[in-house]
């Protein structure tokens, strides 16, 4: 009876000692004596235990940083560029049996593209064409991961860290630029001011009560202060006026 007993129990935690739980979100290999058997989905499993193990591969979108890369770019100006890389696994067959810790192999190749894209461009166009970098070592990650059933979705660069006289230089060439752009728009509005100042003189000029309004009216602003006295040395009426030519 103890014999039954022992062999029952030691069934038992031999059963549930092949128990696997499979997530949605995950997908696991088989193998039995280190041979590759299938893809378990996700759900209740059981493996045989000692016999078969299995290796689970989470097929999510991933991200994996791009820690800071010392580069030199085309204009032979150092940076540090860091970034970042998101990608799925398409295959976990291809993902676990072409390639070994495909997250670290990866993580090498996006440094290595990183440095390699940047360092054929100036400083201008990697700050200012962060897109277009991104896009680029993206397809070169793309082109040696494509056999491993790895699809890399983005790649984007984070920050770019510049050396201290080098910001110092950006920032006068800023602010120069921003200090032309000013002169540029004050001159301008000098000259269309210039221009409708003109306009008016010449309507106001058409009119003898035209130029007695305006008189009127800048006499009415100079006396609104209250702090002025206001002396015609003649009248008004002597002021000199063109006369209309007569038919």
């Amino acid at each position: 009876m103890s014999f039954t007993i022992f062999f029952s129990i030691l069934f038992a935690l031999f059963l549930l000692g092949g128990i696997r739980i499979i997530f949605e979100y995950k997908r696991a290999l088989k193998f039995r004596f280190g041979k590759y058997i299938k893809i378990l989905e996700p759900g209740f499993r059981w493996v045989i235990p000692f016999v078969e193990t299995i290796q689970v591969v989470d097929i999510r979108v991933i991200t994996i940083n791009i820690v800071s890369q010392e580069v030199m770019t085309e204009d032979n100006v150092p940076c540090s560029i860091d970034g970042v890389v998101f990608f799925k696994v398409n295959d976990p067959e291809k993902a676990v049996l072409e390639v070994e810790e495909f997250n670290f192999a990866i993580t090498q190749l996006s440094q290595a593209a990183l440095r390699d894209v940047c360092g054929k461009v100036e400083l201008d166009t990697i700050l200012s064409k962060r897109e277009e970098m991104g896009k680029n070592i993206k397809s070169i990650v793309e082109n040696e991961t494509k056999d491993w059933g790895i699809e890399i979705m983005d790649v984007k660069i984070k920050d770019i860290q510049l050396p201290e006289n080098m910001r110092r230089m950006m920032a006068n060439q800023a602010e120069a630029e921003r200090s032309r752009r000013a002169r540029i728009i004050l001159a301008l509005a000098e000259e269309q001011a210039a221009g409708k100042l003109l306009e008016a003189g010449k309507l106001i000029d058409q009119s003898p009560s035209a130029i007695k309004l305006r008189l009127y009216q800048t006499l009415a602003n100079i006396a609104s202060e209250k702090n002025s006295t206001i002396l015609f040395p003649f009248p008004e009426e002597v002021l000199p006026r063109n006369k209309k030519k007569q038919k």
